[in-house]
């Protein structure tokens, strides 16, 4: 049976009942019998893996592999994602580091198949954490065959915390948001820009981020999202901002206005 999430209403609301049962609906989910299945045959079976065309030559071993960095739409792409492997991270011109999604940066590191990398399939802890990450991912896939936002905010809250708690600059935080394009979204909306504001140089783009960061929050640094609050203050605005274009594209102002302040009463 696919599991199907319990999401009662979009926007805020929505957010809240997903926010209190979250748990219970990880659990029911990461417990099915295909999710233990598959959990179970990568954990026994990834650390005998010593290539990256044996990874992907293995459906069921990629499948994990992607999805636990929310590239589960590649799977088959074999060729390009053996190519992102075995390039690495080290060079400056490895595939990974030219691609703008930096997903596959990552995914790429997992791994160690890279010139001069140590390979970590062998790695116990680290695959299992890769195991722990994809159930997540595709928790949130399934939250948002229900609702695309909701999805989007799942993954911040783990992701954007992330990032802010880096080492980097500011803007390399902001040019680091701007390559993941869950995260790009939900900025974009929750600051009201345009998806055509992607067409306007980089580094328009990083000012006219930053003044709207700082006009919501008063600061245009992405550290603040190192606290959980702060998050959670982005996700709301993030979800209203959602729900508003949602409805004006069905419903009239009047209307909109009633559904939004008897959703926050």
């Amino acid at each position: 049976m696919i599991f199907q999430p319990v999401i009662p209403s979009g926007g805020v609301v929505g957010w809240r009942f997903l926010q209190r049962t979250y748990d219970a609906q990880f659990q029911t989910f990461s417990s099915s019998n295909v999710n233990e299945r598959e959990t179970k045959y990568f954990l026994e079976n990834i650390s005998k893996v010593q290539t990256a065309e044996e990874l992907v030559s293995d459906r069921r071993l990629l499948q994990v592999a992607l999805g636990a960095f929310g590239l589960e739409g590649d799977l088959d792409n074999r060729f390009f994602i053996q190519k992102i492997l075995e390039d690495g991270t080290n060079a400056q011109d490895a595939l990974s580091n030219r691609l703008s999604d930096k997903r596959y940066r990552a995914f790429s590191d997992a791994f160690g198949f890279g010139p001069g990398e140590v390979r970590k399939t062998a790695l116990v802890t680290n695959m299992e954490r890769i195991a722990e990450d994809n159930l997540v991912a595709q928790f949130e896939v399934s939250v948002g065959e229900s609702d695309a936002s909701m999805r989007i905010s799942l993954y911040a809250q783990h992701s954007l915390t992330d990032l802010a708690q880096g080492n980097s600059s500011v803007d390399t935080k902001w040019f680091d948001l701007m390559g993941l394009p869950p995260l790009r979204s939900m900025m974009e909306t929750a600051l009201g820009l345009p998806s055509s504001f992607a067409q306007l140089d980089i580094d328009t783009q990083l000012a006219e981020f930053k003044d709207r960061l700082f006009q919501l929050t008063g600061s245009d640094d992405l550290a603040q999202f190192a606290d959980q609050e702060a998050v959670g203050r982005l996700t709301d605005t993030y979800l209203a901002r959602s729900q508003i274009a949602q409805l004006q594209n069905t419903i009239s102002p009047a209307q909109t206005a009633l559904v939004l302040l008897g959703a926050v009463s």
